[in-house]
């Protein structure tokens, strides 16, 4: 398999919603040949929707807009803890409180369908206090792109 297929790759929006899904499971997307499972994301939040379960919202990179979900339910699926304290949840409601409409963020997770468009099952969300990020992250991505995401798979 891959290396890539294990990893965060680093993408703007414009190559992360071009990717061609395979059915797999589970699922995975492909990118000049090599699977892709995870994304990594930098861009603006402009628009933010919260609901019960989920935090669904919108990061502008300046290429496309991703839609990502942050999923809020842990406390129903470690329902069977026994523990009084939902280390998970916390960890999810502090993220939650970081995407606000205009903050510049990070978004780490797996790349999903959902209705038949992409989107990331965020893992991690960071809040970006330095505005150049955006641009190293560009840079980054093109970087990356030339000298491994776009190679050949090297010959078995």
């Amino acid at each position: 398999m891959d290396s890539l297929h294990r990893v965060h790759v680093k993408l703007l929006a414009a190559d992360l919603l071009t990717l061609t899904p395979r059915h797999t499971s589970p699922p995975s997307f492909v990118r000049c040949g090599r699977t892709v499972a995870r994304a990594e994301v930098v861009g603006v939040v402009v628009s933010r929707d919260r609901r019960e379960k989920f935090l669904r919202f919108l990061i502008d990179d300046g290429t496309g807009c991703v839609p990502c979900v942050l999923w809020l339910n842990h406390q129903y699926l470690n329902a069977n803890s026994s523990s009084d304290s939902d280390p998970t949840g916390e960890m999810v409601s502090k993220m939650s409180e970081v995407v606000r409409l205009g903050t510049l963020l990070r978004v780490r997770g797996r790349i999903v369908m959902y209705r038949g468009a992409i989107q990331i099952a965020a893992r991690d969300v960071v809040l970006e206090e330095d505005p150049n990020v955006e641009v190293l992250h560009w840079l980054q991505c093109v970087h990356m792109a030339k000298e491994c995401y776009d190679l050949p798979l090297p010959s078995a």
